[in-house]
């Protein structure tokens, strides 16, 4: 791309630094989901005695942590250590979320449960006679349309300051569109600026869908159709699907190329893999752009794992980043 940096990655550099995994302590703040699959064959469907609508004969669940939950996955299979901070409800979505983070090894003394939340819940039918042939029917989400309490909202700050005081990285999830109506309100935004502003020798990082010029302090990530319009300044990371991602920093924009992922292709999570992978690069010491080629690289592994929130392991990218050495380690 005309006015990008040429530049060349050191390969061996990254992957030596997964080595040294475990002494990352990481937060992931913000929105959580649990995304929860429901697997029906269409030769199984009956008619309902009650409604004569079709009942749908579901033979298969499950379920995995998602937004968050998949930043937190993605992190610790890669080996760092994670602390959670969110919300959720006091229903049966939420005990199964907890109990998922719980099965990966995430800290999760930081979230929160209310009664007056939902668990944020994507619930998606599979439909098919065999796995292959399985694909996704319309999904029906669990959501919050209501402000967040107050209180809710001043327990969260209280737990992210506890847990950034033991991390070397922040990542905030803004997922959803309603404003107000989630983890990460605007009060709560702006507490994280002034957080920041305090711990400067600890990286912040937002993924916001709708919100990302409201940030300030940390870097900003967001996908390249949520950038526009929105006028940024300081270190920002636009991603860009298959054609890689971009970096801002000042006026230097620096191109990170993706790498080849093998058809068929599940993108759900793929920003949140980069996410994770990004951070994990930043508290290990390697610089934004080999950082940045971390994400990618991550990203590519989880998209082609077909109907699952995919992720990604320390091996799976070590492997991927070998097999691409030479392209990443000559001037693109």
């Amino acid at each position: 791309m005309d006015g990008n940096k040429s530049q060349h990655f050191d390969i061996d550099q990254i992957i030596c630094s997964l080595e040294k995994a475990e002494q990352s302590v990481i937060t992931v703040f913000g929105d959580y989901s649990l995304d929860k699959y429901v697997y029906s064959k269409p030769s199984r469907d009956e008619q309902s005695v009650e409604t004569g609508l079709t009942a749908y004969q579901i033979h298969e669940t499950a379920s995995y942590a998602g937004i968050g939950g998949t930043v937190a996955n993605n992190l610790r299979s890669l080996g760092a250590q994670v602390i959670c901070v969110g919300l959720l409800g006091h229903d049966g979505h939420g005990f199964e979320l907890l109990e998922r983070l719980g099965q990966i090894g995430a800290e999760t003394e930081l979230m929160i449960q209310s009664d007056r939340l939902l668990t944020n819940t994507y619930l998606k039918p599979m439909r098919g006679e065999t796995k292959e042939s399985t694909l996704e029917a319309g999904r029906l989400d669990f959501r919050n349309f209501k402000e967040t309490p107050p209180e809710l909202e001043e327990q969260l700050l209280i737990n992210l300051e506890k847990a950034a005081a033991r991390s070397q990285g922040v990542i905030i999830t803004d997922q959803f569109l309603e404003r107000n109506c989630s983890a990460v309100t605007d009060r709560v935004r702006n507490e994280v600026a002034g957080l920041a502003l305090k711990n400067p020798d600890k990286f912040f990082y937002a993924d916001s869908r709708g919100f990302i010029g409201e940030y300030r302090n940390v870097i900003r990530k967001c996908n390249e159709h949520e950038l526009s319009g929105t006028d940024l300044t300081g270190l920002r990371i636009v991603t860009m699907g298959e054609r890689g991602i971009m970096l801002y920093d000042g006026d230097e924009k620096t191109h990170i190329p993706s790498f080849p992922a093998k058809p068929p292709l599940d993108i759900c999570g793929a920003g949140d893999a980069t996410n994770a992978g990004i951070m994990l690069g930043l508290t290990l010491g390697l610089d934004k752009k080999e950082a940045a080629l971390l994400g990618a690289c991550t990203a590519s592994v989880t998209i082609e794992q077909i109907g699952v929130t995919g992720t990604a392991t320390r091996e799976q990218i070590i492997a991927r980043m070998y097999e691409k050495k030479h392209f990443f380690s000559v001037n693109l």
